[in-house]
């Protein structure tokens, strides 16, 4: 009969043999060889954006609504003091990071959430300095309005361009009406200076009825989006319903269709809108995906340590739970190769590290980020 002391010691062996095999390193095949995972920190619920320090380490958000350091050796800080206060039900919480362009002289760091307020919550945007651990001097500098008391379809994506102007992608939020109008917050991707002002290039500037901050409109839930290396343009994913992801290049004041038209149809597999795939004055995708893989981050890869990669474009798929490599022929989609099949985690962002790895979150209760590559 074993002591309770050696029955301890056992449980021990096994809680750190489990932690050390829940550490370890696994691998994948590819077209390009095998594919090795790392777990680099874990311990995150439901981990939702990625964004890297010019010194290495990692800024990474918490649905429920902490902003949380990590460092180059995988250590999480404690949660950042003054986030603000997010709406955290459904789909909501605290959602993308951002790190101004010229963090060096700023120390800006921008995040999306869902904001409570009056008739619900919506999409909004804020900055603050990140000083120690903690954001200090934080505005909101973008609101989506008018506010609803859905859970779902928040977005939300954060991208700077070139000039240094940010991208911010919405969500319908469960509105079918809103996304065709030009005086409403939701289904659209909208374009702000670095201070929330209206950029004076922007397609609806003066136009009566629209909000000058809308860039493109038209759409169901834009979760992914990333600025091409080369042509600096503005790249996106978004949801389909049943069917119907789409990856779309968004011109400015450009109609993507929701609901309008839509090679998806309802979870019911009933018709959506008009039951149309295409009409006059509304755009088709580039790429879409029926199933659906529901996309959520996205991220071109442009290293030089993986020159298999390069040029390539990483989906994350939150419902098939992998990763999806695009090889690209300017702004055509050549050809599709699933990675990480097996992996059985949900990828809710995708980024590329400095380090020339790709960095991943999963999207659960005792999220990882995890770092890929080629063996």
């Amino acid at each position: 009969m074993k002591t309770p002391l050696a029955l301890a010691l056992m449980l021990a062996v096994g809680a750190c043999a489990a932690q050390n095999s829940n550490d370890a390193a696994r691998s994948f095949p590819s077209q390009h060889g095998q594919v090795q995972v790392q777990p680099v920190a874990g311990g995150l619920e439901h981990p939702w954006g990625l964004a890297f320090l010019p010194d290495g380490r990692m800024l990474v958000t918490e649905r429920p609504g902490r902003l949380r350091l990590v460092s180059t050796d995988g250590k999480l800080s404690g949660p950042l003091a003054g986030v603000p206060e997010v709406w955290a039900r459904g789909q909501g919480g605290l959602l993308d990071v951002a790190v101004d362009p010229d963090f060096a002289s700023t120390s800006l760091v921008y995040l999306s959430y869902s904001e409570p307020g009056e008739g619900g919550s919506g999409t909004a945007v804020a900055r603050g300095k990140l000083v120690g651990e903690a954001l200090e001097d934080v505005q909101v500098i973008f609101r989506q309005l008018p506010k609803l008391e859905a859970g779902q379809h928040f977005g939300s994506r954060l991208v700077f361009d070139r000039e240094g102007r940010l991208y911010v992608t919405t969500g319908d939020r469960g509105n079918w009406d809103f996304p065709q109008a030009l005086d409403k917050g939701q289904g659209k991707i909208f374009r702000i200076e670095r201070d929330g002002a209206i950029p004076a290039d922007n397609p609806f500037v003066g136009r009566e009825g629209a909000d000058p901050a809308i860039w493109s409109y038209g759409h169901r839930n834009v979760q992914g989006a990333a600025l091409h290396p080369q042509t600096g343009k503005l790249w996106q994913t978004e949801h389909g319903a049943r069917g119907g992801d789409e990856l779309n290049i968004p011109d400015p004041g450009k109609n993507y269709g929701w609901p309008v038209i839509t090679l998806g149809v309802n979870y019911s597999g009933a018709p959506i809108g008009s039951g149309k795939k295409e009409m006059e004055g509304m755009e088709q995708p580039m790429h879409q995906w029926t199933p659906s893989i529901a996309p959520s981050g996205l991220a071109f890869y442009d290293h030089d340590r993986f020159p298999a990669w390069k040029g390539d474009l990483f989906v994350g798929a939150l419902a098939f739970q992998r990763v999806v490599r695009l090889e690209l022929d300017g702004e055509k989609v050549v050809a599709e190769e699933p990675l990480l099949v097996d992996l059985g985690e949900r990828i809710r962002d995708v980024r590329q590290g400095p380090d020339g790895y790709l960095y991943l979150l999963t999207d659960d209760a005792k999220g990882q980020i995890l770092r890929v590559g080629l063996e």
